[in-house]
């Protein structure tokens, strides 16, 4: 267990962070303590919070898809723990089903259910068993350094026995409610992995594809050279052709074509698709589709032709789904390969639901022996020999290719094909209305995915096909007699112990398969269970339930925390996950099985593509994870669209911008609190004794405390108050943006508007004043950003809470043990709000002004004028004066509600890019009116809101207002607003207000070493200035007389002695930073040293060291001290004895090398001489230059010996080491 902080490990705030690094530090310490085993052993016993985790595979890593919906929940468990409540977070693996057996299927070159046969069900189990969990331990190390807190090792399996059993109770359940049949469907179907697909995973992967189409004719048998068109982009579905379908009451014709001298019948709408001209064709009739309704016509092919007779088939059935917009006009229906052909030849008795299936398609989507043209060839390979054989028949008219969007299966990426498949349902046609009264129970965010993509689903909900003819799933527990005469359902492990005598561990295929069930009737055969086995949506769905192994355990548990309070996932999962919760649960129990639900939107690629492993075109989650940490990543996700359910394209700058935008200022404002604790204890306190926040003392002097103190606490206290109101109703993604808001108000204004009161500059009333502010509020700011960015609220609360008095504290071991502060509504003043508000408007405007004249904020202007026509804002503006003037520079603020007086006149000029874009053909005439727009015109459409322009509306970022000043206000005004004040100011320069703004230049670049020095303010230095003699004489002249006048104000500022360069002086002390800075175009070279007496040799003396490619002998070390001149003589020595010495000290005898000298300024040359401008340089051994290249610029020349010595009276020096390490004491 690592070392607990104490107040001497933090004082001292390094003034960089590696957010990553310090991640791991506080994730190390999470594990060693166990931080989230006690959070929840400290919050059993209160009231439940429940959230159900949606099952991932192991199969795959996650992606960011996954990191975001765990973010999602992690941020509203963590929440819900600070709220008071108990949260049993569980992480849940979906185990079972095709993306396992997929992997297999791949792996072992499975192409059917003959080579799973020939294997065995056991042997195949086995194989999907070994790679289920094949990346569990990357989840889990994944899924906790993105600081996400769940427990895994309580988690649930769906493979688990008692899960599976849980599912047999359910389906049991359903059965005896009579939701349960069996029948046969036209569904999604992937040839690839031998199964059907439900609709919400056949719609999961949709793309652009081209595909044959061809118009067909089929004779009609009582119209003599009469043929029936019909189009279709399936070919292979033709050999099943059945029927063909008419739209009741759209326009046919009967043409004669002039080529073939054919009679065609098609849709009038579309005969510009058949034929090129009017030229080839000859209109002979009109008539509605009904009135072709039952006429017969030949079949395509004779494969189905004698059962087509029986059946009455082959003939024109009408329906309205026909529609006008493709094809012919005319659809041809393959039963049991089309949704609308089977509905509409069901519909016409041509069919039944116990009619033997026309399907010569076998499960790996191939044709069979039915079809003896095309036996055994893959459906889509098929297609041009059977438009071959068409043209041969002469019923080809004509083929071609189209490109439309066409359902992929999810797993395989495989073309899917909808095909007749026997299935068991689960009744759901019937509830739709029970769906939306249970769904209505419940609250999404957003809410338009609820009431429209949800909503409309549920509406048109059909039976749910939820059996698969697969292998690697939970078994349906149906065992059913040859005859099909009995059927048992078994709901448990124990029923079918006492039914069978068997009682197993296990319930998958190879453990069951075999048992049999003795039949009610003697002498009948014993009941064998059927082959299918769960849809894994069917296992997902039942979670909320299995999870618990109820009712089997836990049923109070259960039924007291039943619905969950709370789940999320993806937008893509509303008719997947949230819909096979939302069945089972009404089906069960006519309930919604959750109460609130966030759906997230996607993440692409930062092209807007979807993101591909394949095409690389996102960077590793893991990378981004270790470049700017987990933190940086979570609130770049949470404070984006896709917590609006729309889509995110992930660009990894956003997520440096947050370390940018958002930690580092949150850093350095926690920084410089602790270093202003550290000056308000050494100066203030004299070392006597420690800063200690108390909030009894802190809140008794809010009376007379500062307006930025009260406007800040009153910020907080809003903000608390936002934070719960929003939190309580899910909507992130109004909470993020005002946290990071928060952070900015604190940094960018709270904290620069108060540092010279932090710094004790007014005394220490003020100073203790504003330090209690400023760590009350980043005390509760850790505590609100915790569950977003679990790891740098860590960090700094860990820091923060050594300053609470001893003991006022429990549980103080980590934030997430804390509670969420409650708003304390008697602070919030909404009025100093405002008011600052305001004020920062003015300041902002101000700051736009100088950056368009390029004139620096350190450089004072003369006066700044406000302009607004209601007389309270003025006051409001006028009560924060000083901060106006202290932050924009300005002398003097001035304030006015005529706009007149001051010749202030606005021009309108447009946005050419935006509405260029926009209004196309108008943009000219629109932007002619609004550059002609007059002063008042301008200002009467801002006050509505937007421009109205030639019955355009024009929006008002579309348009640049620009403000003129006229001569007679005098000086030199630049002008802008905000759209609410006006702001004027005087740019009109002065020779005094420039050479202020010269000193502060100066104050810039002093702060600016000491900040690369690594010192803080209550370092005591000297720092030196030197100005070169060069550049242009009156500049040098006036800095010069800078220096001298403003002398006082740059030593205030930057709290150290400062002086002319006195070389004697500054020789006896030690040496910490020296730098040459440029002040227009003056060069001046600053220098800093320690305050202390600085003790060198009495002789010239110079530090060497060791290049890495040389090595000492006899143990000694690299770094050693010589002396340049001889003790007695004083005489320096020469190259041939500096060698010997060298030689003497790291063993260097017989081994060839060059000494080079680096000086203080890192210019590197090779030793030619010895004499007095040597000393103090540093010597380095190598055997060439090249090899100092790349550790040049990284070398530091140090001011003192690397070896410690004594100086004797007599003015000689001797060592006590040398090297450095070896004593010659």
């Amino acid at each position: 267990m690592g070392k607990k902080l104490e107040r001497s490990d933090v004082c001292r705030v390094p003034e960089n962070i590696n957010f990553p690094g310090e991640e791991e530090n506080v994730l190390k310490q999470w594990k060693e303590e166990k931080i989230f085993e006690k959070c929840s052993q400290l919050s059993k016993g209160r009231p439940k919070y429940t959230f159900y985790d949606g099952p991932p595979f192991a199969t795959g890593l996650p992606h960011y898809g996954h990191i975001l919906a765990g973010t999602i929940k992690d941020i509203v468990t963590r929440y819900a723990y600070q709220q008071g409540y108990h949260v049993d977070r569980r992480f849940g693996w979906d185990c079972h089903g095709l993306p396992v057996e997929f992997e297999i299927d791949k792996m072992l070159n499975i192409r059917g259910p003959e080579d799973v046969a020939k294997m065995g069900i056991k042997a195949y189990n086995a194989e999907c068993r070994k790679i289920v969990m094949r990346y569990a331990d990357e989840w889990e190390t994944i899924v906790t350094r993105v600081g996400r807190w769940i427990d895994f090792k309580n988690d649930y399996k769906t493979l688990y026995p008692w899960y599976m059993e849980s599912i047999w109770w359910i389906f049991k359940q359903l059965f005896d409610k009579g939701l349960v049949y069996q029948g046969v469907k036209v569904m999604p179907y992937s040839t690839a992995c031998t199964t059907s697909l439900s609709n919400f995973e056949a719609n999961q992967n949709y793309k652009e594809v081209v595909d044959p189409c061809v118009v067909v004719a089929l004779e009609a048998e009582t119209l003599p050279n009469t043929f029936f068109l019909v189009w279709t982009t399936t070919p292979w579905t033709l050999p099943s052709n059945f029927a063909c379908c008419v739209h009741p009451t759209m326009t046919y014709v009967k043409v004669r074509d002039v080529k073939s001298d054919r009679l065609f019948i098609l849709a009038e709408s579309r005969l510009s698709y058949v034929f090129k001209t009017e030229a080839e064709y000859e209109i002979l009739e009109k008539f509605a589709g009904q009135s072709i309704k039952g006429l017969h016509y030949k079949p395509l092919f004779p494969y189905f032709a004698e059962r087509g007779a029986a059946v009455k088939a082959y003939r024109v059935l009408v329906d309205e789904y026909v529609t006008e917009d493709s094809g012919t006009g005319i659809v041809h229906q393959a039963p049991y390969f089309g949704e609308d052909d089977y509905r509409v030849c069901l519909a016409a008795g041509i069919i039944t639901k116990s009619s033997e299936v026309v399907c010569p398609v076998d499960d790996a989507g191939r044709f069979t022996s039915e079809a003896t043209d095309f036996e055994g060839q893959y459906v889509k390979d098929a297609d041009k020999q059977i438009i071959a054989k068409l043209k041969a028949n002469g019923n080809l008219v004509s083929s071609g290719q189209v490109k439309h969007s066409y359902p992929f299966c999810w797993r395989s990426d495989t073309p899917l094909i909808y095909k007749a498949v026997p299935s068991w349902f689960v009744r759901v046609e019937h509830m739709s209305k029970n769906l939306l009264a249970c769904s209505g129970q419940t609250y999404w965010v957003p809410d338009f995915v609820k009431e429209k993509r949800f909503g409309n689903w549920l509406k048109d909900a059909r039976d749910w096909a939820i059996s698969r003819n697969r292998y690697w799933g939970t078994p349906i527990p149906i065992w059913r007699s040859p005859d099909g005469q009995e059927t048992i359902v078994i709901g448990s492990i124990k029923q079918l112990a006492e039914l069978s005598g068997v009682h197993v561990n296990d319930l998958h295929r190879e453990t069951i398969d075999d048992i049999e069930i003795p039949s009610a009737v003697p002498g009948n055969p014993p009941l064998r269970r059927i082959a299918p086995v769960f849809d894994c949506w069917f296992e997902s769905g039942s979670m909320p339930f299995a999870q618990q192994h109820f009712p089997f355990e836990n049923e109070k548990d259960f039924m007291n925390n039943f619905p969950a309070d709370f789940i999320a996932e993806g937008i893509d999962q509303t008719r997947g996950w949230f819909y096979t919760l939302l069945v089972i649960s009404t089906a069960l129990f006519n309930k919604a099985p959750f109460k609130n639900l966030i759906a997230s939107g996607l993440v692409l690629a930062a092209d807007g593509q979807k993101m591909s492993k394949r095409k690389k075109n996102y960077p590793d989650p893991m990378e981004v994870v270790h470049k700017y940490g987990a933190d940086a990543l979570r609130l770049y996700l949470i404070n984006s669209p896709v917590v609006r359910a729309e889509s995110l394209r992930f660009k990894e700058d956003g997520v440096r911008d947050i370390i940018k935008d958002v930690f580092l200022p949150w850093y350095n404002a926690y920084r410089f609190l602790l270093q202003n604790i550290v000056r308000y204890e050494t100066e203030d306190l004299g070392g006597k004794g420690q800063y200690a926040y108390e909030t009894k003392r802190h809140l008794s002097n809010m009376e007379q405390a500062s307006v930025i103190d009260v406007w800040i606490l009153s910020f907080k206290e809003s903000l608390l108050e936002f934070f719960a109101t929003e939190m309580k109703m899910y909507r992130l993604y109004t909470v993020v943006p005002r946290l990071t808001k928060f952070i900015d108000q604190l940094t960018n204004w709270y904290v620069r508007l108060n540092r010279r009161r932090i710094k004790g500059e007014l005394g220490a009333q003020q100073c203790i004043q504003s330090l209690d502010t400023l760590y009350d509020v980043l005390y509760t700011m850790v505590k609100m950003m915790a569950p977003f960015t679990p790891y740098l609220s860590e960090y700094i609360f860990q820091r923060l809470v050594l300053f609470q008095p001893a003991g006022s504290l429990e549980h103080a071991d980590s934030v997430h043990y804390q509670m969420m502060p409650v708003s304390q509504k008697k602070f919030i003043r909404s009025d100093i709000e405002r008011s600052v508000a305001l004020m920062q408007s003015v300041v902002e405007l101000g700051r736009v002004m100088r950056d368009r004249r390029t004139l620096p904020v350190k450089y004072p202007v003369s006066e700044i004028i406000v302009i607004h026509k209601d007389e309270e804002t003025l006051k409001a503006i006028k009560s924060l004066q000083d901060f106006i003037l202290s932050e924009l520079n300005v002398r003097k603020l001035t304030l006015s509600s005529d706009k007149e007086k001051y010749g202030v006149t606005l021009r309108a000029e447009p946005d050419h890019k935006a509405l260029g874009q926009r209004l196309k053909g108008n943009f000219k005439a629109v932007m002619a009116a609004i550059k002609a727009l007059k002063d008042e015109e301008i200002q009467q459409h801002v006050a509505q809101g937007y421009f109205n322009i030639l019955d355009q509306r024009i929006e008002l970022d579309e348009v640049r207002i620009i403000y003129c000043t006229s001569d007679q206000v005098g000086g030199n005004f630049e002008a802008h607003s905000d759209n609410e004040v006006l702001v004027l100011l005087d740019m009109t320069p002065n020779e005094e207000l420039l050479e202020e703004g010269l000193a502060r230049e100066v104050i810039n670049r002093v702060q600016k070493l000491k900040k690369k020095a690594q010192l803080i303010p209550t370092d005591p230095v000297l720092i030196y200035h030197e100005l070169a003699n060069k550049g242009d004489k009156d500049s040098l002249a006036q800095l010069k007389k800078v220096l001298v006048n403003y002398a006082n104000m740059i030593q205030t500022a930057v709290k150290s002695e400062f002086g002319a360069y006195d070389a004697k002086q500054a020789s006896k002390k030690r040496l910490i930073a020296s730098e040459l800075v440029d002040l227009k175009g003056i060069s001046l070279q600053l220098t800093i040293c320690s305050t202390e007496e600085l003790q060198l040799p009495s002789l010239a003396w110079s530090n060497v060291l060791l290049a890495e490619e040389l090595k000492p002998r006899f143990g000694n070390g690299d770094k050693a001290t010589v002396l340049l001149q001889h003790n007695l003589t004083k005489e320096f020595i020469t190259l041939p004895i500096l060698k010997k010495e060298l030689e003497i000290l790291f063993g260097l005898y017989g081994v060839s090398y060059n000494i080079y000298v680096i000086d203080q300024q890192k210019k590197l040359t090779e030793l030619k001489a010895i004499d007095k401008n040597l000393s103090g340089k540093l010597l380095i051994l190598a055997r060439t230059s090249e090899a100092l290249k790349q550790i040049e610029k990284s070398l530091e020349v140090a001011v003192a010996p690397y070896s410690k010595f004594a100086n004797q009276p007599s003015g000689s020096t001797i060592f006590t080491e040398n090297p450095t390490g070896q004593s010659l004491a």
